[in-house]
């Protein structure tokens, strides 16, 4: 289960690259005050046994233990899946922040992207989200230093700033335009032969 887990998080990594060089390409040409943070996981097990009828799925990553789980009626072209099979999934995550002179807070905003695989072919999907809200910076604690935010709906919340250089030129009053996301490909090839 935890394969298939780092698997469903490897295509959500996937989707949300789409999604953030979409809102990348859309930026002004002014450069941003932020920064991204980007992590991403890739983990491979290989299909020891197919239970069409039953579609119980046996996979053994790399260096692990067998595990098997039942395949949903939404994971398509099971009957492609074979043992020996590699099974490969893909996770990454990111977030990403910009500060803006003035504004106020805006609700959050929300997009998703779903992929499957073609009939007949290898079982695969992707799965990705990002999620984008804007907070109002209402205080500045250089001795801590930390950064009070006030949400759209009206929340506030204290974070301690890991780099205390990059609070210039940031002032009370200011809007952290923050974005989240995710995504996860899972695809499945068969084992090369030799």
């Amino acid at each position: 289960m935890t394969a298939l887990r780092t698997a469903i998080s490897a295509s959500c990594l996937s989707a949300a690259m789409c999604l953030a060089g979409t809102a990348l390409a859309q930026a002004p040409a002014a450069a941003p005050k932020g920064e991204a943070v980007v992590a991403s996981y890739t983990a491979t097990a290989t299909v020891i046994k197919v239970d069409q009828v039953t579609r119980e799925v046996t996979i053994k990553p790399e260096g692990g233990e067998e595990t098997t789980f039942v395949a949903g009626e939404e994971v398509k072209n099971l009957a492609q899946l074979k043992a020996g099979d590699l099974v490969t999934v893909d996770y990454a995550e990111a977030i990403a922040y910009e500060v803006k002179k003035g504004g106020k807070p805006v609700d959050v905003a929300a997009a998703a992207a779903v992929g499957s695989a073609q009939p007949g072919a290898k079982p695969a999907g992707v799965v990705a989200r990002q999620v984008t809200v804007t907070v109002l910076i209402t205080a500045i604690d250089p001795k801590v230093p930390s950064v009070t935010f006030k949400g759209p709906r009206g929340n506030t919340r204290t974070i301690k700033v890991m780099r205390p250089e990059k609070l210039e030129g940031v002032s009370v009053g200011d809007t952290v335009e923050i974005t989240y996301t995710e995504a996860l490909a899972i695809r499945v090839e068969a084992t090369p032969k030799k």
